[in-house]
């Protein structure tokens, strides 16, 4: 009875394979289309023309429209929030110009998706607010790892990371809206503001000091 089983449970995972693989391949390709264009301007149907797949397909995986979009979302936030969070081998200021550049490089190559995670995507969208949550979450820890060692940070310190991660968004949007100023030159204004809200976080609360070479650096 268990030798008649075995070879049937061989399929199964090969073809549980093959699925996560058409699936990562189906996120890859809407990564590409939706790059930079929003989600209202592709229907289904144009997804799988330029796709060149059944538009059954991406139902099958992905239940909806939507459902697919999300999923696209989701994938390219973990890019981002894996490449932003390390480095935590290097010295606090060059992990803070990694991050900084990771984000905004990402907000420059998915300009379309990244407008919809900081707009919090039509009305009052919960899922894509909790993408967008996430992603501030992460870029405040690893502000916080590289300035105090830790991210068990005191309420007015995440105030105050929060309040300039919810600025660099802002910014962002104004940056791919109206582009005009170099990554490089972007980046280093970042970096700057981020000086002086730790530099403000010492001065209210002096059991988080600035870091030394992001106060010189900054």
């Amino acid at each position: 009875m268990n030798i008649s089983q075995q070879p049937a449970a061989r399929p199964r995972a090969r073809g549980t394979e093959r699925s996560v693989a058409r699936r990562a391949e189906l996120i890859a390709i809407g990564r590409r289309l939706f790059a930079d264009t929003s989600y209202d301007a592709l229907s289904m149907d144009d997804i799988a023309r330029q796709a060149q797949v059944a538009k059954g397909l991406i139902y099958y995986y992905f239940q909806s429209k939507r459902g697919y979009y999300l999923a696209i979302i989701e994938d390219a936030v973990t890019d981002l929030v894996t490449l932003a969070a390390s480095g935590a081998e290097l010295p606090p200021v060059q992990r803070v110009n990694r991050t900084i550049d990771s984000y905004l490089r990402y907000a420059e190559h998915n300009m379309a998706a990244y407008r919809t995670i900081v707009s919090g995507g039509v009305g009052f969208d919960t899922e894509v607010h909790a993408i967008r949550d996430g992603v501030r979450e992460a870029i405040v820890v690893t502000i916080a790892e590289g300035a105090y060692g830790r991210r068990d940070i005191g309420p007015l310190a995440r105030m105050a990371l929060l309040a300039w991660v919810c600025s660099v968004e802002g910014a962002t949007l104004q940056w791919i809206d109206r582009p005009g100023l170099p990554r490089d030159t972007m980046r280093e204004l970042l970096v700057k503001t981020l000086g002086g809200t730790l530099r403000a976080i010492e001065e209210l609360d002096p059991a988080y000091p600035a870091p030394e070479p992001a106060g010189r650096g900054a």
